[in-house]
């Protein structure tokens, strides 16, 4: 079974500040709870750049490998997740809108589980849309506070 989530926001900053900070991998820990991102192989983002985040805490945790397949930057980058657990695909999108960004961050992933995988997305989808919700919270305030703090 495939499952989608998609989240917007709108930043309040330039799209090209929010994009450097969207591709610096190690520090998206910063905003996205309990993940730790590590660049592993290829260019910093490119095609074929290949980035692994863990999620979790302690032994709790979710090791996700990815691939970078699509590079349009400032505005879009995409990714094959490549791991035992976690298999589909996402972006994140970065559209200006005046002097602002509109972010948008998508996933589309097979849920594992075979015949248990619906019930077992019933309890994961909205825990997923929780974590994304909460990064998305946590990212504006990251990049405006960033963006404050160079421009002083």
């Amino acid at each position: 079974m495939q499952a989608e989530v998609t989240l917007e926001i709108v930043v309040d900053v330039a799209p090209d500040q929010l994009w450097r900070l969207l591709v610096d991998w190690e520090r998206q820990g910063e905003w996205m709870p309990c993940t730790r991102v590590e660049h592993v192989d290829g260019p910093r983002l490119g095609v074929g750049t290949r980035i692994t985040a863990r999620t979790g805490v302690g032994p709790l945790a979710i090791v996700d490998p990815m691939t970078v397949t699509l590079v349009d930057a400032p505005h879009r980058y995409e990714i094959l997740h490549t791991g035992r657990v976690v298999k589909g695909v996402g972006a994140f999108v970065v559209e200006p809108e005046g002097a602002r960004s509109r972010f948008r961050w998508w996933e589309r992933v097979e849920v594992p589980g075979g015949p248990l995988a619906r019930p077992l997305w019933w309890v994961g989808g909205p825990l997923t849309r929780w974590g994304f919700g909460w990064a998305l919270r946590r990212l504006p305030r990251l990049a405006e506070a960033e963006a404050a703090s160079t421009s002083s």
